[in-house]
């Protein structure tokens, strides 16, 4: 241990500890194992008759092979990994896909090279294709409204909507080149604002998938790397050395232990301090409750109200050992990194009380909710504001938000095309973009709309013999 380790873990068992440069050290609150409460929605209406099925499935599953214990390699290849890093993905990588190149990511001169082999149709497809997606996803995003509401004279709630930093997208290649996957994932999610963006995809029998990669890349991929299977999303999901997206991915939606954030400044009352971090602690014996502030004297004095209230609250027991193993308090030098540091923090309730409280909502980025300013407490949030108290804990507001209206709809999309020429033209493109993924029947539903609409020819048309023309 070095002797700046030493001299922070001395001072943090006071609770009152100054960091070093934020990148040196972030000191992370720890946290007990506990079984999260979940929720559940249902929408399967009971049906009045059965169905009637005039080709059903086989009674009996076919036998596809021998059946090996998937779940059981899965987790030998994932702890591996999360032990090992980079050589246990090499390792896999040239034992299940017999790939082991020199470097797994895609340099700039790399993917320039890969697209210039590929033909010039399926560039300018991929790109119309990615457009309509593009026009799609940049609608629905439009479709999400941040507002702000006064239910109450005086009394304001407010929604934001704030992309995921980093997402990993897998685009699946192992028998076709999945190009739309490409597009589904990556492209809609730097529609969304995703600063971030690290795919994966798989050679094809050693082969490198050329098309695929230039989809990705035109996708806005910002790093492309040539892995698949289990492998790449494990690397993806825990981090390893030259693949580092999230650490650790966690689980969505983890509602508790409760966690409370206060970020102060040398204006905040500490008594006020000391007893909004206990209204929370109160929860359990392993909630995190902690103040960062710019004020040592704040933070000092907040210490000292809170043992002054300890000894008064009725859930002392609980407030008090939760202070004790998992209260901190913190000194920064000012409230920009004082926001940083609470973005590390990722907690599920955040305050702040602040001169100016709302600069935190363009500051900060990684919260379950936060409330702004000393009329407000993490407390009304609980009991009666009205917004929603199951919210992200352990970090997870790092890549979801909490529950809400959205979480019990589901998102679906409907397609109608009422001009026949536009019908054969998509006909067309469809059946060009389905054949360079080795579709073909996706690409023969294009080649009749083109037939029917547009007048081409098509030999498999004529050699299925007769057949209705649709209007």
């Amino acid at each position: 241990m070095s002797r700046a380790s030493r001299i922070c873990c001395q001072i943090s068992r006071q609770k009152l500890y100054i960091p070093p440069p934020l990148t040196n050290a972030l000191a992370n609150p720890s946290f007990q194992r506990y079984h999260a409460p979940r929720s559940f929605s249902t929408s399967s209406p009971s049906l009045a008759t059965r169905p009637q099925y005039l080709k059903s499935k086989p009674p009996v599953t076919p036998d596809f092979g021998p059946n090996a214990d998937v779940p059981s390699v899965v987790k030998g290849v994932i702890d591996d990994i999360r032990a090992n890093g980079d050589a246990a993905v090499r390792n896999y990588s040239r034992k299940f896909d017999e790939w082991e190149p020199a470097a797994f990511k895609l340099s700039k001169q790399d993917i320039e090279d890969i697209i210039a082999k590929v033909p010039d149709q399926i560039v300018k497809d991929i790109k119309e294709v990615q457009g309509n997606v593009r026009k799609f996803a940049q609608a629905q995003k439009d479709s999400l409204k941040d507002f702000e509401l006064e239910i109450q004279p005086g009394v304001h709630l407010g929604q934001k909507n704030i992309p995921i930093r980093n997402v990993g997208c897998y685009i699946p290649g192992g028998r076709y080149p999945l190009l739309a996957s490409a597009h589904m994932t990556i492209l809609t999610a730097k529609v969304a604002g995703v600063p971030n963006v690290v795919a994966c995809t798989p050679p094809i029998a050693g082969e490198i998938p050329h098309s695929t990669v230039a989809a990705m890349h035109l996708a806005g991929a910002d790093q492309i790397f040539l892995l698949g299977g289990v492998q790449a999303v494990a690397a993806m999901a825990i981090g390893t050395e030259s693949i580092d997206l999230f650490g650790e991915i966690g689980i969505d939606l983890l509602a508790g232990p409760t966690e409370v954030l206060i970020v102060a400044d040398e204006h905040a009352d500490p008594f006020m301090v000391a007893t909004d971090l206990l209204s929370q602690a109160e929860h359990g014996p392993d909630t995190p409750a902690v103040l960062i502030t710019n004020s040592e004297e704040v933070g000092k004095k907040t210490m000292e109200a809170i043992d002054r209230l300890l000894p008064i609250l009725p859930t002392r027991e609980l407030a008090g050992t939760s202070w004790k193993n998992f209260g901190e308090v913190i000194v920064v030098k000012d409230l920009d990194e004082a926001y940083e540091l609470a973005d590390e923090y990722a907690s599920e309730h955040v305050q702040i009380l602040t001169e100016n409280p709302r600069e935190a909502l363009e500051k900060m980025k990684n919260y379950g909710a936060i409330f702004l300013g000393a009329n407000t407490c993490v407390s009304y949030g609980d009991k009666c504001i009205g917004t929603n108290h199951v919210l992200p804990t352990r970090k997870a507001a790092k890549y979801t938000g909490g529950l809400w209206v959205g979480k019990y709809m589901k998102t679906v999309t409907y397609q109608e095309v009422t001009d026949p020429e536009a019908s054969g033209k998509l006909g067309r493109l469809c059946g060009r973009s389905a054949r360079a993924e080795n579709f073909e029947g996706h690409a023969r539903s294009g080649d009749l709309r083109a037939y029917n609409h547009l007048k081409d020819q098509f030999e498999w048309i004529d050699a299925g013999g007769t057949r209705s023309v649709a209007a």
